[in-house]
């Protein structure tokens, strides 16, 4: 089941329409708040949020969404007339998982929607990884250094997991910008930089395990524990 939320009841009908005839099930919603009381005894596979929503917009929705442990693996695709830089990299650092800037072919919806449901289903096994005073799981989305919680933005959690999942390999901002922020992310390459900085300083004594490989990328310094 696809929820689409959406206060313009044209996109709205045309976007469960499309949904209902490429084989999915789908559902509409007309507010924010309607669906959040709805996520209460349902669990969608995906949800296409819009950002300009009465009475709570599709940020608030989504902190939301991702503050509670019920609902915060469920993915959603933020959907907005906005198209600058730094409003892709905030809803995509609170959690969103792909961005569609409208207007968008409805096909274009049917593509996203389905990379992203393929991403997630790989990452859904439980994965608790180590590497040196680093501990991370994956399915309670949970990070401690020296058994202490770090708190860290989704982004930042997903670049620390790709660097615990392969330590010692060695990315380049292209590739984490692909892998991370997912194939469609035509972002700059100092996003990267900045989500290394902050994650290396939220990590403290254990972020120098994050190594910067002159004219490549970056690297994770050392092993998986068993």
């Amino acid at each position: 089941m696809i929820w689409c939320v959406d206060d313009d009841n044209t996109i709205r009908d045309i976007e469960v329409y499309t949904l209902m005839q490429t084989g999915f099930e789908a559902k509409g919603f007309a507010d924010g708040v309607s669906m959040l009381k709805s996520l209460k005894t349902e669990k969608p596979k995906l949800i296409v949020l819009d950002i300009m929503l009465p009475d709570k917009d599709g940020v608030e929705v989504l902190k939301e969404i991702r503050r509670n442990p019920e609902t915060r693996n469920i993915p959603v695709i933020m959907a907005t007339a906005k198209d600058t830089e730094m409003d892709k990299i905030q809803g995509l650092d609170m959690g969103a998982d792909d961005y569609l800037v409208k207007p968008f072919g409805v096909m274009e919806m049917v593509s996203r929607i389905k990379a992203v449901l393929r991403r997630c289903e790989r990452d859904e096994k439980e994965e608790i990884l180590t590497v040196g005073e680093i501990r991370l799981n994956d399915k309670e989305h949970l990070v401690t250094v020296k058994d202490v919680k770090v708190v860290l933005t989704f982004k930042e959690f997903e670049i620390l997991k790709l660097f615990m999942q392969r330590p010692g390999i060695v990315f380049s901002r292209d590739s984490l910008l692909s892998k991370v922020w997912g194939v469609d992310y035509f972002g700059e390459t100092r996003t990267v930089d900045m989500h290394i900085k902050t994650l290396r300083q939220k990590l403290g004594d254990a972020g120098a395990l994050i190594k910067t490989v002159i004219g490549v990328g970056y690297k994770m310094e050392g092993k998986q524990d068993d």
